[in-house]
């Protein structure tokens, strides 16, 4: 159902270096490039980051109305502690470590992680003990 989300961003260099990186990790492809803009693709979705001119602000806030953040799906308990540990090299910073990796609750398998420019991702582990965890 899901065909792209596009996330304004206040500095393409930024994004690309940690949502490239992340997406990538995930499998997405790069799907589109332009001066102001990148997409990469999975399957039939594709999520675009674009430095537009008419941006009015300089950093989201995921705590005003909005975007909060976007979830994903992580393979495996295993591929989520590599991106967690990989991740600040990218711009990420863990949200919530004194919970990880249940802040969302028993159960809930993730990672938050908020880049540079306040945009938040949640990892998701797809299977927790042979079932899909709760949320996923």
């Amino acid at each position: 159902m899901l065909h792209h989300i596009e996330l304004w961003v206040p500095d393409l260099g930024r994004a690309v270096r940690s949502w490239g990186w992340l997406l990538e990790r995930l499998g997405c492809t790069p799907h589109q490039m332009w001066p102001d803009g990148r997409s990469w693709r999975s399957r039939e979705t594709y999520l675009v980051f674009e430095q537009s001119p008419a941006l009015t602000g300089d950093r989201h806030d995921r705590t005003r109305p909005g975007l909060n953040h976007l979830a994903l799906h992580v393979p495996s308990r295993a591929e989520l502690d590599e991106l967690v540990g990989e991740a600040p090299a990218f711009g990420w910073t863990l949200l919530f470590p004194d919970r990880h990796p249940y802040a969302g609750g028993p159960g809930h398998c993730a990672a938050y992680l908020e880049d540079t420019d306040g945009f938040e991702v949640e990892l998701v582990v797809r299977q927790l003990s042979g079932r899909s965890a709760p949320g996923a």
